[in-house]
């Protein structure tokens, strides 16, 4: 974390501001910052050894979105995907990269599915054996006496049996292959799927292994959305490139311990490509949005605060279209909005992150076509905390070094190979009360479940830390509107409690729940739970 996001959150913090508007001014002064080429470098990272590129000097808007190829499974026949390495270029102006990919492509297939439909799909591992990123050997289940290269994938969002979730400990080397099946047991959402290896994790997801993952349903058909090049999946993420043009993943100072507590890199790619641009029709589109980076939060919106409608949310319809002109999306959070580009007809209307432009879509001069926005989208009823069965807190905590750097991060001060202590029964429901004692928001994420948000509250975190004394600085804050739907990652502010509801149905098994900046889920903020038959 920069030395002046940490003032900045700190007085924020001290000054009680909502955690609402916390994020929007947070990005809008790191864009500041990365505006006046201020280094994207961690804080605990060593300089570069080779010459950088400078991102913001190439061109923008010269390559077109480029769109995912769709898979599409015939009723008991099995999806064969192939993670492997691939050289593909990002920039008209630059030399193919090399990166690894679950298809031929930086975008990876879209993976689509119907509700209740089982899905079967062999993930087959043809990476080269050696990985051309830092791995810190010191970081649990990444030891020399590990492979260098290994993968499994997690479907994220999905609700499925232990042996089907892609968990960390169940990866498997190149020339192998897993078989998964997927019963889809859930309504339509926006799910992905991505490297959850342990050790490694956030090096394979840079690398490029992630892509999409819809699930349909037949209440989304009947809301009549748009469709078929009308619904525009975008993949968002950064990274950071030689001047040669290849991807560049910081390292800290101390070669046996070259991990990095956060990345934020000075490219933002949608789909593969630098800042590309979109040729659209001057009519309503359909947006399927998800984080992919592996540290960065996203502060989007679209030119001169142009409104759009949001639908949608990690796990599907959110009970009503939901006006707004900003949305900050955090890691591995999904957004599913509506654009209506009737009124841009012959313009340039770009997405913005920040005050940066990072996508320009180019409306065809051509009379408009209209079509109404859904008001009521899918029933929610909102579990009730007084059928919670069982209230757990889990404490979201940092430790560093005597130069402040971070060494480790953990969740209840314990680290992922310690005894089970979460064990919920199936059927049951659950509140849990994430604390964070740490100067970053912390993107939580449970395998297997859905939940909703309750609520936030500010507290006093030195009173806390010192004293175990535990003293509210405001009344709970409800939810955003845009978390009014079904979640399976909550943004967790610093000196606040966050408090979700839980219903643990599906399977019982072993699963986990993890802060999704990568970087933390390394070092070793992610911890087993057991749901209990």
């Amino acid at each position: 974390m920069s030395p002046t996001r940490r003032t900045f959150l700190q007085q924020a913090a001290a000054l009680g501001l909502s955690w609402t508007r916390l994020p929007s001014q947070m990005f809008a002064q790191m864009q500041m910052s990365h505006g006046n080429n201020s280094s994207s470098m961690p804080v605990n990272a060593a300089p570069p050894t080779q010459p950088m590129l400078h991102v913001l000097e190439l061109p923008p808007f010269v390559d077109e979105l480029p769109l995912p190829e769709r898979l599409h499974a015939a009723p008991g026949k099995k999806l064969r995907v192939s993670m492997r390495e691939i050289h593909a270029k990002v920039h008209r102006d630059l030399p193919p990269t090399r990166m690894w990919s679950y298809g031929d492509t930086a975008i990876a297939p879209l993976i689509e599915a119907r509700a209740n439909q089982p899905l079967h799909i062999e993930w087959r591992n043809d990476l080269p054996t050696k990985h051309f990123l830092p791995i810190d050997h010191s970081l649990h289940g990444a030891g020399r006496d590990r492979p260098e290269v290994r993968a499994i994938v997690h479907v994220h969002g999905a609700r499925v049996p232990t042996k089907d979730d892609g968990h960390p400990d169940d990866w498997y080397t190149p020339g192998n292959s897993l078989a998964c099946t997927y019963p889809l047991h859930q309504e339509a959402a926006t799910l992905w799927y991505h490297d959850h290896a342990m050790g490694i994790n956030r090096l394979n997801t840079y690398a490029g292994l992630f892509g999409f993952f819809l699930v349909r349903d037949h209440v989304e058909d009947a809301l009549h959305l748009p469709s078929g090049k009308y619904e525009l999946p975008l993949i968002l993420y950064d990274r950071d490139f030689t001047a040669d043009g290849q991807f560049f993943y910081p390292s800290a100072p101390d070669p046996e311990h070259p991990w990095v507590s956060e990345f934020a890199g000075d490219a933002i790619l949608i789909n593969g490509k630098i800042r590309p641009y979109h040729q659209v029709e001057p009519r309503l589109y359909r947006l399927r949005l998800v984080n992919a980076a592996n540290s960065r939060f996203f502060a989007l919106s679209f030119t001169d605060r142009q409104p759009f409608h949001q639908i949608g949310s990690d796990q599907g319809l959110l009970p009503a279209a939901l006006k707004q002109t900003g949305l900050n999306l955090a890691p591995a959070e999904r957004a599913d909005i509506l654009v209506d580009f009737s009124q841009s007809a012959g313009k340039n209307v770009h997405l913005m992150n920040g005050a940066l432009e990072i996508l320009e879509f180019r409306v065809a001069a051509q009379p408009a076509v209209t079509q109404p926005i859904p008001t009521a989208l899918r029933p929610i009823p909102r579990l009730a905390p007084s059928t919670a069965i069982k209230t757990r807190t889990i404490l979201l905590g940092e430790h560093k070094d005597s130069a402040g750097n971070s060494m480790v991060m953990l969740l209840n001060r314990k680290r992922w190979h310690e005894p089970v202590t979460e064990q919920p029964r199936l059927n049951t429901t659950e509140i849990w009360e994430f604390i964070n004692m740490t100067e970053d928001t912390h993107p939580m994420h449970l395998h297997l479940v859905r939940f909703q948000v309750l609520d936030r509250r500010v507290f006093d975190v030195f009173a806390y830390d010192v004293k175990n004394v535990m003293r509210y600085m405001t009344q709970p804050l409800p939810p955003e509107p845009g978390e009014m739907g079904w979640k399976d990652v909550v943004q967790c502010p610093p000196g606040m409690i966050t408090r979700i509801i839980v219903h643990f149905e599906g399977y019982a098994g072993s699963y986990l729940y993890h802060c999704h900046i990568l970087e933390h889920e390394a070092n070793d903020m992610m911890r087993p739970f057991e749901v209990i038959a």
